[in-house]
């Protein structure tokens, strides 16, 4: 049986609890035992290099060296690694290596919750099946990312909010690898009720699917 384990907390405003809950359930209705924690101190386990997966939902807060050296070791090795929103790209802000680890790190969203449009970059993609580009309500993140991710989806700038940001094409969804391991990030759900949204519903599905380590 596939394993995986939830470390969630940190900012309660991105709803990690439920989000948490969410998760759970359809790893659970897709074959996985899965266990879950609400302290950083998880990811200094050293069982969790057993794991099929990790979901990290722990916006801001702080990571200690110990636990961010197992949990990136862990992934390098060959376990798969799946989040949302600022619960995994805004983690961790003093932890460089967990922020090469996962490719992206937020920086702004200007506007905050405002209307934009998700494209579809890579429409062959399985996680991508069957998707076109679809109107999104949300804080449209504006990251730092890495050159070497797989871009699935992406988002442009209207420059409404930022007039210099104008027409930047920002990835919004991509999977890399990291080591051995898996690797898949959205921008998207800033709120547990974004997961309502079938689009996004499906592709963080079907990427924490892929992201899993293969038995």
């Amino acid at each position: 049986m596939k394993t995986a384990l939830i470390v969630y907390g940190g900012w309660s405003g991105h709803d990690p609890e439920e989000c948490a809950a969410i998760y759970r359930r359809w790893l659970h209705e897709d074959g996985y035992s899965v266990r879950m924690a609400t302290e950083t101190s998880a990811f200094a386990d050293p069982s969790i290099h057993d794991l099929s997966l990790i979901v990290p939902i722990f916006t801001m807060s702080k990571i200690e060296k110990a636990e961010a050296e197992n949990l990136t070791k862990a992934v390098a090795g060959g376990v798969g690694l799946a989040g949302h929103h600022g619960g995994m790209s805004d983690a961790f802000r003093e932890s460089v290596d967990y922020q090469f680890m996962v490719g992206g790190q937020w920086v702004a969203h200007p506007g905050n919750i405002i209307d934009y449009t998700v494209d579809v970059a890579d429409v062959a993609d399985p996680v991508m099946e069957g998707i076109t580009s679809f109107p999104y309500t949300s804080e449209q993140y504006y990251m730092h990312v890495d050159p070497s991710n797989h871009v699935l989806a992406t988002t442009t700038f209207s420059g409404e909010h930022a007039p210099w940001i104008e027409g930047v094409v920002m990835p919004v969804v991509w999977k890399r690898l990291h080591g051995k391991g898996r690797v898949f990030h959205s921008t998207l759900g800033h709120r547990a009720k974004e997961f309502e949204h079938r689009e996004m519903a499906t592709m963080m599905r079907r990427g924490m699917n892929w992201a899993a380590r293969e038995e």
